[in-house]
């Protein structure tokens, strides 16, 4: 009687083709807000808060003290979004500086305010055709934007534009915790939209809060180099998008791509 002999088995060899599955098919585009959704615009930050000033107070000294003040609180707030990535909103910024509810003539300090921001607010033409385009694709639209400003001023704007209804879900940092690039507000975004982060795009302007911040959150990330940020507020990172859009309708062709695969 003789014994079976054993069958070596077969080396393992790798696939030559064998590399990262692909991602998920894509079912959000989350997109920043300023120099993103809005065109780029270099303002003068220290005027924003001298035409507030002088709706609290009518001696010009005093005034330009307060803006002062208000603009130190506010670089310090945003200083610590960048390195800490925590939130601020408008009343706390007040309050730092020293202006307290009663102090404050809301509705002609922020009337004036916002007459100051107002050019600056404008929706970029693109945007209405690029949201109907990724509705006709069965692509949900998301915003995500670090603000100091109430959800409520954001929305407005969008209405103003005529593109609020094309928006499925919209979060600000005023409203969480953290801002980019800390992935919770990723993850918050994604799950407004009811998708997973690896199901998402997002699309801004800013390489450190936009690009790093959303790919460290799981999802692909568009850049939109079109903004001229100013050194102060930018932050040295290693951050290589997955696809670059020169104008916001390239996100279609970019998004088209990706599904066809």
């Amino acid at each position: 009687m003789t014994s079976a002999r054993p069958v070596p088995s077969a080396p393992l060899v790798p696939s030559a083709t064998a590399g990262p599955p692909d991602p998920p098919r894509c079912r959000a585009v989350i997109f920043d807000w300023g120099g993103t959704l809005t065109p780029w615009h270099s303002v003068d930050l220290q005027e924003q808060w001298r035409v507030f000033a002088r709706q609290v107070h009518a001696e010009e000294a005093q005034a330009i003290s307060l803006a002062e003040r208000i603009m130190a609180a506010e670089e310090l707030a945003w200083g610590r979004s960048r390195t800490e990535h925590t939130s601020a909103r408008m009343h706390e910024i007040l309050a730092e500086a020293g202006l307290g509810e009663g102090d404050l003539q809301h509705e002609a300090a922020l009337a004036a305010y916002r007459e100051f921001w107002e050019p600056h607010t404008f929706t970029d033409e693109q945007v209405r055709p690029l949201f109907e385009g990724l509705h006709e694709r069965g692509v949900l639209v998301g915003v995500l934007s670090n603000t100091i400003w109430p959800r409520e001023y954001h929305r407005g704007v969008f209405e103003r534009d005529g593109v609020l209804g094309l928006i499925d879900a919209d979060i600000y940092s005023s409203e969480l915790a953290v801002t980019k690039p800390h992935r919770e507000a990723f993850r918050a975004a994604a799950e407004a939209c009811g998708v997973g982060p690896a199901e998402a795009v997002y699309v801004g302007d800013r390489p450190f809060e936009d690009i790093h911040g959303s790919q460290q959150a799981g999802m692909r990330a568009i850049w939109v180099p079109h903004s001229d940020i100013p050194v102060a507020q930018q932050v040295a990172v290693e951050a290589t998008p997955d696809a670059v859009a020169h104008q916001l309708l390239d996100i279609l062709g970019i998004l088209d791509g990706w599904q066809s695969r």
